[in-house]
């Protein structure tokens, strides 16, 4: 199942500028984050929950953010 990150990649545009910064923020490399937003890996929990925090997003709607199905 691959999954829809293009509000994900534009709040951590909005609240980090770059990828790489955010990367660096969330303790994991440009690249990794690259494959996790491409679905070629996917987010563990303690990598959901440190984005989350950071990105100041709500518990209720990490769902938006981590889990819509790509159509």
């Amino acid at each position: 199942m691959a999954f829809e990150y293009s509000e994900l990649v534009r709040l951590i545009r909005y609240r980090f500028g770059t990828q790489d910064n955010f990367a660096k923020a969330l303790g994991i490399g440009r690249v990794s984050l690259s494959q996790r937003l491409n679905n070629r890996l996917e987010f563990t929990q303690d990598e959901i929950a440190k984005a989350s925090e950071l990105l100041g997003i709500p518990k209720r709607k990490i769902p938006e953010y981590f889990f819509m199905e790509k159509v």
